[in-house]
């Protein structure tokens, strides 16, 4: 995984913690379902380049 890959993965899933905890605070449960949401995908790319790390070694 690269460096740029890793730091736009963990924005992404700062973005989602952060839209979750808007939504929380005003009672949105679409902003909250985004931010966790975001922070799934953020998860399965992480996962998906760790996959890929394994098999080039």
């Amino acid at each position: 995984m690269s460096v740029e890959d890793k730091i736009k993965n963990a924005a992404q899933g700062l973005v989602g913690k952060a839209k979750e905890a808007a939504g929380k605070l005003t009672d949105d449960e679409r902003q909250e379902a985004e931010g966790r949401a975001d922070q799934a995908g953020a998860d399965l790319k992480q996962a998906g380049e760790k996959v890929k790390d394994a098999f080039k070694k």
